[in-house]
């Protein structure tokens, strides 16, 4: 079997994964909080352990691993937006947990009939929620005040074990929520009052709504057991709401070790800048699909660069993408897939080294392997048939000027003239296609920066 090593933030170092259960592989990543289109950043760890998934599937077997990503559906930025909108609170999630779907299905992360594949929604598990709440109650780790419950961060000695900082840094550091009743300033709530136009339910404590933190514990436990292997998400989750989970689910079921392996994907930035709003450089994956770049090209960036390290969306880097896919998929159409190389699963069992995988991609391609290529490349979730539609583009009118160069060259050879040969070709390289002219024929091949646009003049 594989020797898989991940990089473990709570420890800090690379650790050889060794699951609870091999053959019961378990892991929860945190999900979208769905009012909005999922912008750039929120997609990376989708398709981050999206790939670990994979791994894990290939190494444990498809019916070893389970894997649990929540849906944020009841918090405050959805009550503001429903709010904005002017529109009911279920409306918003429904429509915008569709959004999500459809979006990340074009990034190859589609999980429609995996039995493996669990997606809890918060407002389906309350009852969960107000039973840990009140057990953390019991225990001594939180308290009631002013309609709300809070956790009391002193009474967990273990506190800020995962981001490495004191409870005093963390208060220096933070934009804590200046409030009377909290005893201490970074005590976090756990179920808060909610007013009558306002999502609730009725609890010990009053109507009201869970905090987002006891979310994730809450569904977690449910779905995955006191103990789990892998915790995933962004490293922006680290601090506080990794950290809150894991005090909260450690002193309501302190006979279980919550989550084993922690991991966590860098952030990223738009041509080495933050992405903003007003920087104008913020884009939904919506935004790219729209204007054309094809989600395995979306894949394909986030894949060059590992997880945990920044990683820099530019133009440069999808335009070298597409004419990359689009070269392997044109080796690999006529082939089944093989098994993944070795040397690709290895570099993934290196704490997901997509960076080294991509590198054995290359190595195939240029060997001309293409069914190791094809078996390879699906590891990473890409050259899947699903989704190669978008290299279909162009391609008939490619067909219908490679016949139009054919009988411009056979009248060329007639006149001597090969002047009008010579303009197509210089077109169409100026277009993106390798022009490759021998006895057998003319064969037009989608390259770097193919602009179907720019064939429309020379049909």
């Amino acid at each position: 079997m594989t020797d898989i090593r991940l990089w473990n933030t709570r420890t800090r170092q690379k650790e050889r994964f060794e699951p609870l259960d091999p053959g019961n592989v378990r892991m929860y990543v945190c999900g979208p909080t769905v009012y909005d289109r999922a912008h750039l950043g929120n997609a990376r760890p989708v398709v981050v352990f999206d790939v670990l998934y994979r791994l894990l599937r290939h190494v444990y077997g498809p019916g070893q691993v389970t894997y649990v990503r929540n849906i944020t559906d009841v918090e405050d930025k959805i009550i503001a937006r429903a709010r904005e909108n002017g529109e009911e609170i279920d409306a918003l999630t429904r429509r915008t947990t569709a959004w999500f779907h459809e979006d990340m299905a074009e990034l190859g992360v589609d999980y429609a009939g995996d039995p493996q594949f669990r997606e809890p929604h918060a407002t389906d598990y309350i009852p969960q929620m107000v039973e840990m709440i009140a057990a953390l109650i019991d225990r001594g780790h939180a308290y009631e005040a002013e309609g709300h419950v809070l956790f009391a961060v002193e009474s967990y000695g273990e506190y800020g074990a995962l981001s490495g900082r004191s409870v005093e840094d963390m208060i220096a550091g933070a934009r804590v929520e200046v409030a009377p009743y909290k005893k201490n300033p970074m005590d976090f709530v756990l179920w808060k009052p909610s007013a009558a136009d306002e999502p609730g339910w009725e609890s010990p404590w009053g109507r009201g709504r869970p905090g987002w933190h006891i979310e994730c514990s809450a569904m977690s436990h449910a779905l995955l057991g006191e103990s789990f292997d892998i915790h995933g998400g962004g490293i922006d989750l680290q601090f506080p709401h990794h950290e809150n989970e894991i005090a909260q689910s450690c002193c309501a079921h302190p006979e279980g070790r919550f989550a084993r392996y922690w991991l966590h994907n860098e952030m990223l930035q738009v041509e080495g800048r933050k992405m903003s709003k007003s920087l104008g450089n913020f884009f939904t994956v919506r935004d790219l699909l729209d204007r054309g770049v094809p989600g395995e090209v979306i894949r394909f960036v986030f894949l060059g660069t590992h997880y945990r390290k920044p990683m820099d969306w530019t133009e440069e880097k999808a335009r070298e993408a597409e004419a990359v896919l689009r070269k392997w998929r044109a080796q690999t159409a006529a082939v089944d897939a093989g098994a993944p190389d070795p040397e690709l699963t290895a570099a993934l069992a290196d704490d997901l080294n997509t960076a080294g995988a991509i590198a054995v991609l290359h190595r195939l391609s240029s060997a001309g392997d293409a069914v190791a290529l094809k078996g390879s490349a699906a590891l990473l979730g890409l050259l899947e048939s699903g989704m190669g539609a978008w290299t279909e583009t162009g391609r008939d009118r490619l067909d219908v000027l490679a016949a139009k160069l054919s009988a411009a060259r056979a009248r060329a050879v007639d006149a001597k003239d090969f002047s009008e040969v010579d303009r197509l070709k210089a077109a169409l390289v100026a277009a993106g296609v390798e022009v490759r002219m021998s006895k057998a024929g003319v064969e037009l091949v989608p390259g770097a920066g193919f602009d179907p646009a720019q064939l429309e003049a020379l049909e």
